[in-house]
């Protein structure tokens, strides 16, 4: 009997240890994630209200080269990743965020500020109870991922063939379409940050899980970006 209660007290804290982890884990996630999202804006509103930079940066050939730089990087931080220092990986994901404010930096020259400001909090709490949901749920939505993933390649595909027609119709179609698909992705890919920690958090390889850290920031940054931009493209008011 005493033995028992000695397992059982272990096990207590073990339990314990880890939920005290996972806490500090998604703080960090959510924290590294809120800083690139500071960046993003700020790179954003300082070059959208330059104009001369404006002009240099979305004139050309020079506007293509703003607008892919960020997914060449996603690409290549993912590729790259394992080679980093979790320090290094947290440097690399803050300059991405910082790029990618510059390559949505005409948000302000397209649409007013209030429209931004306002859209922007709706995103904001959207994407707060997305991921609330899909962190305190106990349905398993791993399954939700590949279909997921599938739609958001579509959407990559249909975008950059939009690029070239130019229709209004189908940029809707898409940023309708793409507002669904990334609040999928924010639930999916909460609980997939949750469930990663949970199954690796008893190896106590404190480098992977900074790194995993990272990496689940800049899944829901995506996401929230995403989410961000096809709702205003939807909703917002345009200068």
């Amino acid at each position: 009997m005493a033995q028992f209660d000695t397992i059982r007290t272990r096990a207590g804290a073990q339990a314990a240890a880890i939920d005290e982890g996972l806490r500090a884990h998604m703080s960090k996630v959510y924290g590294t994630m809120s800083v690139g999202m500071l960046l993003t804006f700020l790179a954003a509103w300082a070059v959208g209200n330059n104009a001369a930079m404006m002009e240099v940066l979305f004139t050309g050939f020079t506007r293509y080269i703003v607008m892919f730089a960020p997914l060449i990087m996603v690409f290549a931080f993912g590729a790259v990743i394992n080679r980093l220092s979790a320090a290094a990986a947290q440097l690399f994901f803050y300059a991405f965020a910082a790029l990618m404010g510059v390559s949505i930096s005409y948000i302000f020259v397209v649409f007013t500020d209030m429209s931004i400001a306002q859209v922007f909090f709706a995103t904001a709490a959207a994407f707060g109870g997305l991921s609330l949901w899909g962190y305190t749920t106990k349905k398993d939505i791993s399954g939700w991922g590949s279909f997921l993933i599938m739609g958001v390649i579509g959407l990559i595909v249909a975008s950059i063939v939009n690029i070239f027609l130019g229709s209004g119709v189908v940029s809707m179609a898409i940023s309708a379409i793409g507002v669904l698909i990334f609040a999928g992705l924010t639930a999916y890919d909460t609980q997939n940050i949750k469930n990663t920690y949970i199954a690796h958090a008893a190896h106590g390889d404190s480098e992977w899980l900074g790194k995993s850290a990272i990496m689940g920031a800049l899944n829901l940054y995506l996401n929230f970006i995403n989410m961000f931009m096809m709702l205003l493209n939807l909703l917002g008011s345009r200068e």
